[in-house]
């Protein structure tokens, strides 16, 4: 998913600024870095402030207009720090990281910043689908525009980290189907009945709790396949006992 993320930047007026965006989008396993327009050359000093994140720099692809660089992007999102005349769709970086993640599953995505100074122009933002915008202290918003790309790439990482926890979950994980389990409970109130913990004639209610614990927990398959293999061993326990008390 992360692959089809790309850092977009418009009118870089500081080369420090690219390698220290660099550094930020390679922390958060983001690596697409495109520049539209940089007003600063790719220069020793972006790449010592890229520590170590330099093959960034070295890939980073160059556009003369925005439209170019988004061109094969189904989801644009500009950031935006200004209350602008024409309202656009607004979101906050976690839910902007959301939406990013969710889609680059189908189609490139780019995140765009823009200039130090200024930002994005009226016309580029109306290129976007979405602005973001940083919640920060309204008193004192100044954000340098490395801390910016650093908060949104990270949320974009815990976003992709949760879909992609989701998604083993979702695909590795075996459970027994229904009757399996009503063969357990019949399994352990077979067993729970030898043992004298419950008595046969009024099994009522701790079978029902037991029921609402099992489901509650909801063991995969293997943990059904343990769960039995005890009872089973429990069962041939008691059977051993009673012949020897025989």
């Amino acid at each position: 998913m992360l692959e089809h993320i790309k850092i977009v930047l418009v009118g870089t007026t500081h080369s420090g600024n690219i390698g220290s965006v660099a550094r930020a989008m390679k922390t958060m396993g983001l690596s697409r870095l495109c520049l539209v327009q940089p007003k600063a050359e790719l220069d020793g000093h972006a790449y010592a402030l890229s520590a170590g994140a330099s093959e960034l720099l070295s890939q980073a692809e160059q556009f003369d207009a925005l439209g170019s660089a988004v061109a094969d992007c189904g989801l644009v999102v500009g950031a935006s720090a200004r209350s602008r005349t024409l309202s656009w769709p607004m979101l906050e970086p976690r839910a902007c990281a959301e939406l990013a993640v969710k889609e680059a599953a189908t189609h490139s995505v780019a995140l765009v910043f823009g200039r130090e100074s200024s930002g994005l122009s009226n016309d580029e933002l109306q290129l976007c689908n979405y602005h973001v915008c940083i919640p920060a202290n309204p008193e004192y918003s100044s954000l340098n525009l490395a801390m910016a790309v650093q908060i949104v790439a990270y949320e974009v990482r815990v976003a992709a980290l949760a879909a992609q926890s989701q998604v083993e979950a979702s695909d590795d994980t075996a459970y027994p189907s229904s009757s399996q389990m009503e063969n357990f409970y019949q399994h352990l109130q077979q067993t729970l009945d030898q043992t004298g913990f419950i008595i046969r004639q009024h099994p009522g209610l701790v079978m029902t709790k037991l029921r609402r614990l099992f489901n509650r927990a909801r063991p995969e398959e293997a943990e059904y396949n343990i769960l039995r293999g005890i009872l089973t061993s429990v069962q041939k326990r008691i059977g051993n006992t009673d012949q020897n008390q025989r």
